[in-house]
C-alpha cells in the first residue's frame, strides 16, 4: 500500500469508527442473530422486542420473573434462559435513552417511550387494532425488526376523525 493509501483508509476510520459505534449503541433495531427462542417464546405472546430497548438490569429482572411475566407464567427451562440472558444483555441498551430503569421494567412505561407517544389518546390503546402500548405493530411497520421511524408509521384501523387530524401533526 502507499503511504497516501494508508493516510486515506486511516482517516476515514478515524472519521466513520464514531459514526460505528453510535450505530452500534443505537440499540433500537434488532440484532441480526437473534435466537429462535427468543422469536418463538418471546415472540409468540407480545413482539419480540429490540434487546436495546431496555437496560440489561432490566432484562435481568425479566428473566428471573418469567413465572409471573406481567400476570402470565412463561417459565422456559433453565438452559433457555441463560442461552437468551447473555443475548439480551449482550444487546441491552447503554445509550442515554434507556440508562434509567422503567418502572416494571416496561418498555411503554419508559420516559422515552412516553414522550414520544404524549400525543397518542388513551382510547387509541384500546382500539381492537392496537389492544395496547405494547403493541408496537400496530403503528411501526417496522417494529418486528426495530425500527420505529417515524415517516414508516401507519394509522390504526379504527381512528375517530378527530384522532387521524392529531395523527398528522
Amino acid at each position: 500500500m502507499t503511504p497516501s493509501l494508508n493516510r486515506a483508509l486511516l482517516t476515514a476510520g478515524l472519521v466513520l469508527a464514531p459514526l460505528a459505534a453510535a450505530w452500534a449503541d443505537g440499540g433500537r433495531t434488532m440484532p441480526l442473530v437473534v435466537p429462535p427462542a427468543y422469536a418463538q417464546e418471546c415472540g409468540a405472546c407480545h413482539a419480540a422486542y429490540a434487546p436495546g430497548l431496555l437496560p440489561a438490569r432490566s432484562w435481568q429482572r425479566i428473566l428471573g420473573g418469567l413465572d409471573r411475566h406481567y400476570g402470565t407464567d412463561a417459565s422456559l427451562d433453565p438452559a433457555t434462559v441463560r442461552q437468551l440472558g447473555v443475548w439480551l444483555e449482550a444487546h441491552a441498551g447503554t445509550y442515554k435513552r434507556v440508562r434509567g430503569e422503567p418502572p416494571e421494567d416496561r418498555i411503554t412505561r419508559s420516559a422515552w417511550f412516553e414522550r414520544k407517544h404524549r400525543k397518542v389518546e388513551p382510547a387509541v390503546w384500546q382500539l381492537p387494532s392496537v389492544k395496547s402500548a405494547a403493541n408496537c405493530a400496530a403503528c411501526h411497520a417496522g417494529a418486528d425488526h426495530g425500527r420505529f421511524d417515524d415517516d414508516d408509521l401507519r394509522q390504526p384501523a379504527g381512528l375517530t376523525p378527530r384522532q387521524r387530524r392529531a395523527w398528522l401533526d
